[in-house]
């Protein structure tokens, strides 16, 4: 018999419908990019150092910016913050895309216009977490941040997918485009929503970093996990950056790489898809758990496993990242203020991502001088402990033990009438 729609299902309101259709489709057209640009530049410069300089370029002004997009976020609305930046991203990624189609690529061009749009995502990724906020009640939040983190794997399983069948047929130029084009639909479906949001008072620029920053150190169960993140991070980049040889040379040849990554992705969408199910009563402790199982996978390629074993351990390891993510964005989103919500995300965006290139750097240096088993099992050692060192901080063994004291918010139909200003 035939079952009646859910009324609590977040894609039942207008706002978070458009939201989620919007940020899918522009993160399909995020997972297309890296293998064409991987392909577009090393075509057309032939060195891998040209890559990185690319790479870089992207990556360092979204550092060193985030803390900033993030009050960009709390000052003004996500909403047309959020807009403005597809908009910004739609116009560099489709001008590298008609570079590469003509035929005649620039890198001077490819990297300029990734430093913009490495500028823009550092604005655009503190207002994810407001955006969600604001177009769905607080009882369907962790729900739609599944929803949210389930399709987000789906697009990075089938990404790829989609890049080879682009970059093969019609050339790397039209993965560029296709992204852009993704850019413009996202802002278009922005036009269309409405976001609750707290007026936020304003201050000088350095205040508000401040109070960002004060925010995050007045809970111990933040920040203490958001540097277990940051190892988490760290020691994904040592096996990113070592697992493709070992595979290649040990585990049966490039296909088992394939398919390391493949169950990654399988991972994180079966762990996103479990988060919108299972409610633990203490989510912080629970999640920063099954980020513990990221030593499995660095264990499996030190020794090294057969490719079945690191296969599967490495699809359980991303399933607990899967879970987490949704879990931890729901949790932020409760328990701090609206009007600090932006700047709180930075500062977990930067600390997550400033970890990485250390791994990057670090790990082939020291496989050269003892192997790759020593920063395997390293990084292996970092994660466990830290992520599951967590456990002993009271504030994460005892957040959610009882019902968290927040005010009662309003729902997305009042954002005709926003509620007054919270002072800090």
């Amino acid at each position: 018999m035939p079952q009646p729609p859910d009324p609590q299902h977040p894609l039942r309101l207008h706002d978070f419908r458009l939201l989620f259709i919007g940020r899918t489709v522009s993160v399909l057209g995020d997972a297309v990019v890296p293998a064409a640009l991987a392909i577009a530049v090393t075509r057309a410069t032939g060195s891998s150092g040209a890559l990185a300089l690319v790479l870089g370029c992207a990556m360092v002004p979204r550092l060193l910016l985030l803390p900033f997009g993030g009050v960009a976020g709390d000052r003004f609305d996500p909403r047309l913050v959020a807009l403005t930046t597809d908009l910004v991203r739609a116009a560099t990624q489709l001008l590298v895309g008609l570079e590469l189609l003509g035929g005649r690529p620039s890198l001077a061009h490819i990297a300029v216009a990734e430093a913009v749009g490495g500028v823009a995502s550092a604005f655009a990724m503190p207002t994810s977490s407001p955006l969600v906020r604001g177009t769905t009640p607080e009882a369907h939040r962790l729900r739609a941040n599944a929803l949210l983190g389930s399709a987000s794997s789906a697009a990075r399983l089938g990404g790829p997918a989609l890049a080879g069948v682009l970059v093969y047929t019609a050339g790397p130029g039209w993965a560029f485009l296709l992204d852009g084009l993704s850019f413009v639909l996202s802002a278009a479906l922005l036009t269309r929503i409405t976001v609750v949001r707290v007026p936020t008072e304003r201050r000088s620029l350095r205040r508000d970093l401040a109070e960002g920053w004060s925010e995050v150190r007045a809970r111990d169960w933040y920040w203490t996990s958001l540097i277990a993140h940051g190892v988490w991070n760290g020691a994904s980049s040592v096996a990113l950056t070592l697992g493709p040889l070992i595979a290649a040379t040990r585990l049966g040849g490039d296909g088992a790489w394939v398919a390391i990554t493949q169950a990654a992705a399988v991972g994180l969408l079966a762990g996103s898809l479990l988060a919108a199910r299972v409610r633990p009563s203490r989510p912080v402790l629970v999640g920063n758990l099954a980020l513990a199982l990221y030593g499995l996978p660095l264990v499996a390629l030190a020794v090294p496993t057969p490719a079945p074993v690191t296969v599967a351990v490495y699809a359980v390891a991303l399933a607990g990242l899967g879970f987490l993510n949704p879990v931890w964005e729901t949790v932020v989103q409760q328990e701090f203020p609206a009007h600090v919500l932006a700047r709180v995300t930075s500062y977990d965006w930067l600390l997550s991502l400033a970890a990485a290139p250390l791994g990057y750097v670090l790990a082939p240096l020291a496989a050269d001088a003892w192997g790759s088993r020593v920063p395997l099992l390293a990084a292996a050692a970092l994660v466990v402990l830290a992520c599951a060192g967590t456990a002993a901080v009271p504030g994460v063994r005892r957040f959610g033990a009882a019902p968290a004291r927040t005010a009662p918010e309003p729902g997305p139909a009042a954002a005709e009438q926003p509620p007054a200003p919270v002072n800090s």
